[in-house]
């Protein structure tokens, strides 16, 4: 699955559109609260400016209703916290398509950056529509993708403006270029053994991934609020927990599918109400009181994941295994971070909760690779085909 980088390409003089992911949390003044999003972007964005070549970045930032009052969805904030990153002017433009952008992108010379307004704004984006992504790949020479976290979507930006420029050089950036390496290239041929700690609250936001990954691991651990679906599955009493009655019999199936690969939790760590003050109690797994709800795997169960992830040689994990934000319910997940980080393995953190997790717990520069996408790393673990990253020049 490799494609073409920026770094393949020659960028001096010409003029590069790159779709990034800025879509960036705010708060009420409008000022970016975390900007990993857009750090991360830095090392592509500077081998286009660094080589001479002029830049014009693209983005969508949260759900914006085009022809409403979007202010508080502009992507000036993005673009104000690149400049302070890059130590240099960034121009911003107050449309994507229309005339100021025009004028902007007219004006760029070498070396020179652009940010156009919020890609949502317009109908167009979210739609696919062709005259619109033909505007977008006017003003530019050659594209690259480098929005991992969009790479699932069909939006305009993401694929109608890479088929809109067939015959120019169509790339992926550093950030989609590791992504694919790790997502796709490592669970296509891992190290054995491959093991994967699926958590979460659903098992509905996973199955495709759960079918996916018991035909190519050894093992799939399950942690997470899911674990109570698979307890109520196999007959056992969940309590308060958080369950899905209507994934009941999927469970089930999935529990015949997996055999011994599917590796369930044999306690839980229970509370009976939703913070840290509450009253405790470790139960067997399918035990759990009337009374109480399972917040946490139980700490039997983290001593076994550890140990499996002791002689793992490729990891991958989607989902903490407990209420992580709220201690004690944080020790599964961080019993399993540490594993992970104490391992010797090829270990990828799917996005989300688990990248959260991973950061909040100090582990993230001791694992192999922390995705950026969420929805777009379940998609890619699942095994689907992105369009948006298909259609860009094999390397």
């Amino acid at each position: 699955m490799a494609k073409k980088s920026i770094a393949d390409v020659n960028v001096a003089g010409k003029t590069v559109l790159m779709r990034v992911d800025f879509n960036v949390p705010l708060d009420d003044n409008s000022n970016v609260t975390d900007d990993r999003r857009v750090r991360m972007a830095v090392p592509s964005i500077k081998s286009v400016i660094d080589r001479g070549g002029k830049l014009i970045l693209c983005s969508h930032l949260g759900r914006p209703e085009p022809g409403q009052d979007n202010s508080k969805e502009s992507l000036k904030p993005a673009a104000d916290v690149l400049a302070t990153l890059l130590g240099k002017p960034v121009a911003f433009a107050t449309d994507a398509v229309d005339a100021d952008a025009s004028a902007k992108v007219a004006a760029l010379k070498d070396g020179d950056v652009l940010v156009l307004e919020n890609l949502r704004f317009y109908k167009g984006e979210k739609k696919g529509d062709a005259a619109f992504a033909a505007k977008l790949a006017g003003f530019a020479d050659i594209y690259c993708n480098d929005a991992f976290g969009t790479c699932h979507r069909t939006d305009a930006s993401m694929v109608a403006v890479p088929q809109a420029m067939i015959g120019k050089p169509r790339v992926v950036g550093f950030l989609v270029q590791k992504e694919i390496q790790y997502l796709s290239d490592a669970i296509a041929n891992p190290q054995r053994p491959f093991i994967a700690i699926l958590g979460g609250a659903k098992v509905s936001d996973k199955i495709n991934v759960i079918k996916n990954l018991l035909t190519i691991c050894d093992k799939v651990l399950i942690g997470g609020a899911m674990a109570y679906t698979f307890s109520l599955a196999m007959g056992g009493k969940v309590g308060q927990s958080r369950v899905e009655l209507d994934k009941v019999e999927l469970a089930k199936e999935l529990i015949q599918l997996g055999g011994s690969r599917l590796v369930l939790p044999t306690d839980t760590h229970c509370g009976d109400a939703f913070n840290s003050d509450c009253n405790k109690v470790v139960v067997k797994a399918g035990e759990i009181p009337d009374t109480f709800q399972g917040f946490d795997i139980g700490p039997a169960t983290a001593a076994q994941y550890a140990q499996e992830l002791k002689n793992a040689k490729t990891v991958v994990w989607n989902g903490p295994m407990g209420v992580f934000e709220m201690p004690p319910f944080d020790a599964g997940t961080r019993i399993v971070a540490e594993a992970i980080a104490n391992s010797s393995a090829t270990s990828i953190i799917g996005g989300g909760d688990s990248a959260a997790a991973i950061q909040q717990l100090g582990f993230a520069d001791k694992v192999s690779h922390v995705s950026t996408g969420g929805g777009a790393s379940l998609s890619m673990l699942e095994g689907q085909k992105f369009a948006a990253v298909e259609l860009l020049d094999e390397a």
